[in-house]
C-alpha cells in the first residue's frame, strides 16, 4: 500500500513537471506553481498540502513568494528548506529585474525601471526611500535604498542625497517612495526643493 502511494506521488511530480514544461507557468494554478517549487525543498514529501496552505495564508503566489521569513515560519510545514527555496525565487527576480536596468539608458528602459521598483518594494511592510543614481547619459549606475522608516514613515535627509550623489558622480537622481497604497512615486514638491537647495549649495 505504501509503495502504490509512493508511486502514485512520484507519478502526480512527473505529471506537473510535465505540464509546466509543454505548456508553461500560464498552465498551471498558483498551488500548482508553488507545489513545483516546493518539489525542491519537500523531495520526499507531498507538496500539495503546503502549497494550499501557504496560498490560502497569504492570498496568491506572488504574496507568499513576498512573505518575509518570520511569515512564512507562522506557517505550519514551512520550515527552513521551504523557506529558503521561496526567497531563492525572490532574491532570483529581483536579480533578473535590476540586470534588465542597471547600467543602461533609463528612457530607453523605462518600464522595466517601473517593473524593477514594484517588485522590489510592493512587498515591504515598511516606507522606503530609495535613489537612483544616472550619469550624463541617463545610465543607471547605482540603486540604492537611502533609508527605511516605520510602516507610514520613512526619514529623509536632502544633504545625504546630495553628499552620495557627488560621490558616485552622478548627474541625475530619480527618488522612489513607496507607500502603502501607491507602490513607487517621486519624492513630494517640498523634498524635491530641499534637495535642488542642497544641490546648489554643494
Amino acid at each position: 500500500m505504501a509503495r502504490d502511494a509512493s508511486a502514485d506521488h512520484a507519478g502526480h511530480r512527473e505529471r506537473l513537471r510535465k505540464r509546466f514544461l509543454r505548456a508553461g507557468g500560464d498552465a498551471l494554478a498558483d498551488y500548482e506553481l508553488l507545489e513545483l517549487l516546493l518539489f525542491m525543498a519537500l523531495p520526499r514529501r507531498d507538496a500539495k498540502p503546503l502549497a494550499k496552505r501557504l496560498i490560502k495564508h497569504f492570498g496568491g503566489f506572488a504574496d507568499v513568494i513576498g512573505a518575509s521569513v518570520k511569515q512564512l515560519r507562522e506557517v505550519d510545514g514551512a520550515g527552513d528548506a521551504v523557506i529558503t527555496a521561496i526567497k531563492t525565487v525572490e532574491a532570483a527576480s529581483h536579480r533578473a529585474l535590476r540586470e534588465r536596468v542597471l547600467g543602461k539608458p533609463v528612457l530607453s528602459s523605462w518600464q522595466a525601471l517601473l517593473d524593477y521598483c514594484k517588485v522590489s518594494m510592493q512587498h515591504n511592510p515598511t516606507e522606503q526611500f530609495r535613489i537612483l543614481f544616472l550619469d550624463r547619459r541617463n545610465v543607471l549606475i547605482a540603486d540604492e535604498i537611502q533609508q527605511s522608516g516605520t510602516v507610514d514613515h520613512t526619514p529623509v535627509y536632502p544633504r545625504e542625497v546630495v553628499r552620495r550623489a557627488l560621490e558616485l558622480g552622478a548627474s541625475a537622481v530619480i527618488l522612489v517612495h513607496n507607500h502603502r497604497r501607491r507602490l513607487a512615486s517621486y519624492a513630494k514638491n517640498r523634498l524635491f526643493s530641499m534637495i535642488c537647495e542642497e544641490a546648489n549649495l554643494a
